[in-house]
């Protein structure tokens, strides 16, 4: 059979097939079995022939095409039980993972880049700081001069940060606070070429966004966690600050060597715009300003939060500062700092000094104590929201959360004049910031608790009291090594230590003592 009779063949097969109600019965079953073409499948057809069964084709063509014509199309109804079912099953109303993902946990999760970015910035100055030193010709002294002006705007703006968040909302506080930080940080190679007056200006800008960044987050959390998810909200958003010490740690130095010491600054300051993007179509101030939030999480939240559409105008500073759980925040945050600072400034040095250590062994144990107080901190929030889970007060569990981050770290620290391996120092060190973490579920916790709407305020106040003791106890450790020696230096920090645990047993609570 050659191609032309193929083709006839096949396609009054397929005209016949489609057009068979019109036929007789008797001309279906013929054509349908092709019999009309037997000869010619044996013999090679006429070219008069051949035309002849094409214009046929082309007539049952032109049929078909008018009785499709006339063809009109039924309405096709869904029914109310069947369109809601179907749709879903076909995954037309069904939602992606990502959108019922809660809300509350991308505003943690958000705050917890922010804060990754944070330590990020800040750290990466102590590795900089010494190609740039040779560069330009710096002695100690004007070393420790710019590494100590992050502090004066860090310094400043605590309480003011607190009462911005409080104000005019969290959200805008901490978007400005990681702009105005990351800004600072691109800058900071060209301050530096034009000169020492404008490296310390733009490393105090600096302290300034990352001063109210702290505050702003308080602010942020008091309003979206409920109650059972607090404490391992703010670990997870506190780790993000140990771990971008460990990434700026980490990640500087090989910079440094490929692409010269600018680069660390303009890499880690153009991630800012990354996340602002973010955090700009992500976050809202409250619960009750986020249209999209779904209704379930919505009235879980407002179940168990003190969230209130009326901005705070007046400061009730009187009332603030008259309650007894208040100072005892203060109090305690100044103890726990003095010892945090002391071990994070100091430890290189004494690594190198009494364990025998080469500065990059020492660098690189450095890291140990932040991935330790990463990993226990987030442990140390689980514990504590079960605890609250299962019928704790939470009075209770921020006490005994707060007095394992004041005896854990006095106890290792007693034992390291006793130990004598570099290894078990360094284990001390460790298992003393792991236990020190603890305290994110304690007193850092506890702003919330006791003044939800005054949370960032309260903060300010209590973290400014952290950084004092951070740049007092880091200058009395100076002083006290020149006259004494390592074990007078913790039995400082442990005095404090024992100091703080007593005065939070007596006066801290979990209950709200401002509304």
């Amino acid at each position: 059979m050659n191609a032309e009779t193929f083709l006839i063949t096949n396609s009054l097969s397929l005209s016949s097939s489609l057009t068979s109600p019109k036929l007789p019965e008797s001309k279906f079953r013929r054509r349908n079995n092709f019999r009309f073409l037997w000869p010619e499948i044996h013999r090679p057809p006429s070219k008069l022939r051949v035309y002849a069964e094409l214009r046929k084709v082309s007539e049952i063509r032109r049929s078909l095409g008018k009785v499709w014509a006339n063809v009109k199309p039924k309405p096709f109804e869904v029914s109310a039980e069947s369109s809601g079912t179907d749709a879903l099953n076909d995954g037309v109303l069904e939602e992606k993972w990502w959108e019922e993902f809660p809300k509350r946990w991308i505003i943690v999760i958000l705050c917890f880049s922010s804060f990754l970015l944070c330590n990020m910035d800040r750290v990466n100055m102590s590795i900089a700081i010494l190609p740039m030193s040779a560069e330009y010709g710096w002695n100690l002294t004007t070393v420790g001069l710019i590494q100590s002006s992050f502090f004066w705007g860090y310094l400043l703006t605590q309480v003011a940060g607190g009462i911005w968040a409080d104000t005019i909302g969290g959200k805008t506080v901490l978007g400005f606070a990681v702009v105005w930080w990351s800004i600072a940080t691109a800058l900071t190679p060209v301050a530096a070429k034009l000169g020492l007056p404008f490296l310390l200006v733009v490393r105090a800008f600096m302290g300034i966004g990352e001063g109210v960044a702290m505050p702003a987050m308080n602010n942020m959390l008091s309003k979206w966690v409920p109650v059972s998810e607090r404490s391992r909200s703010l670990a997870l958003v506190y780790s993000g600050m140990y771990l971008g010490s460990v990434t700026g740690l980490a990640f500087s130095p090989y910079l440094i060597h490929t692409f010269g010491w600018p680069s660390v600054f303009y890499s880690f300051g153009s991630l800012g715009t990354v996340w602002f993007a973010a955090w700009q179509s992500k976050a809202c101030n409250s619960p009750l300003e986020d249209p999209d939030l779904r209704p379930a999480e919505k009235k879980l939240i407002l179940g168990s939060s003190s969230v209130s559409k009326v901005s705070i105008k007046n400061i009730p500073w009187g009332e603030i500062l008259s309650k007894r759980p208040v100072w005892a925040l203060i109090v305690c945050h100044f103890c726990h700092n003095w010892g945090t600072f002391i071990i994070l400034t100091w430890m290189p040095t004494y690594y190198h000094q009494v364990l025998k250590f080469n500065l990059t062994d020492s660098g690189m144990l450095c890291v140990l104590p932040w991935l330790t107080m990463a990993i226990s901190a987030n442990f140390g929030g689980w514990i504590a929201d079960t605890l609250v889970s299962k019928g704790y007060s939470v009075t209770t569990v921020r006490k005994i959360m707060q007095t394992v981050g004041f005896l854990g770290p006095a106890f290792f620290l007693t034992q390291l004049s006793h130990v004598n391996s570099p290894a078990m120092a360094v284990l001390c060190m460790a298992c003393s910031q792991g236990t020190d973490a603890f305290s994110q579920s304690g007193l850092y916790s506890n702003h919330q608790d006791i003044a939800p709407r005054y949370s960032g305020i309260l903060l300010g106040l209590s973290n400014t009291a952290g950084v004092l003791a951070g740049v007092l106890g880091t200058a009395a450790t100076g002083y006290i090594l020149q006259h004494g020696s390592w074990d007078n230096v913790f039995e400082v920090s442990v005095g404090l230590y024992l100091v703080g645990t007593v005065i939070w047993n007596l006066f801290s609570t979990g209950e709200k003592i401002l509304d």
